[in-house]
């Protein structure tokens, strides 16, 4: 009776320990199969992240903010032209808000009664800007040339602008 006993229990202790290492093998692979599409997954984003540095390298090339050029002229100045570059936008952003007209610095006329204004601004060095303006029918864009006076007061000068057709 005491030797059945224990051969039933050794036979549950074996169908148990088989139960469990085939569901730890199952596991097990199922882990390791998501395991190599992680990795798999993690060349390719490491891939992509390659590619959109190298991007924005490229279209952050003429940008003041990394321009070590143009930040040592304004450096040679006394002025921190990181901090110059919002003012420069919120000065241009602010002529957005004309009562004639005419814009004060974009020479074309908007259409319908409507207004142009600056949608889009970036500071390219210590002497350069390129603007987006539209009036929501027409668009363009625009060079501008910037300037501190003796009183560090900006002036702005329109060097060329376009005005693209409409459809």
């Amino acid at each position: 009776m005491k030797n059945k006993i224990f051969m039933y229990l050794f036979i549950f202790t074996f169908l148990i320990a088989l139960f469990v290492f085939m569901d730890s093998k199952a596991i097990i692979e199922d882990y390791d199969k998501n395991l190599r599409r992680v990795v798999a997954n993690e060349q390719v984003y490491k891939d992509s992240l390659a590619v959109l540095t190298t991007q924005l390298d490229d279209v952050s090339f003429f940008n003041l903010s990394k321009s070590q050029d143009a930040l040592n002229y304004f450096d040679r100045e006394g002025i921190d032209g990181i901090k110059l570059e919002p003012v420069i936008k919120d000065a241009l952003y602010s002529m957005n808000e004309y009562k004639s007209a005419d814009h004060p610095l974009i020479p074309f006329a908007g259409t319908g009664g409507k207004k142009l204004v600056f949608n889009t601004i970036r500071v390219l060095n210590h002497k350069w800007i390129i603007a987006d303006f539209s009036d929501g029918t027409i668009w363009g864009e625009m060079l501008i040339y910037y300037s501190l006076d003796k009183n560090n007061d900006l002036r702005f000068k329109a060097l060329d602008q376009l005005l693209y057709p409409l459809n």
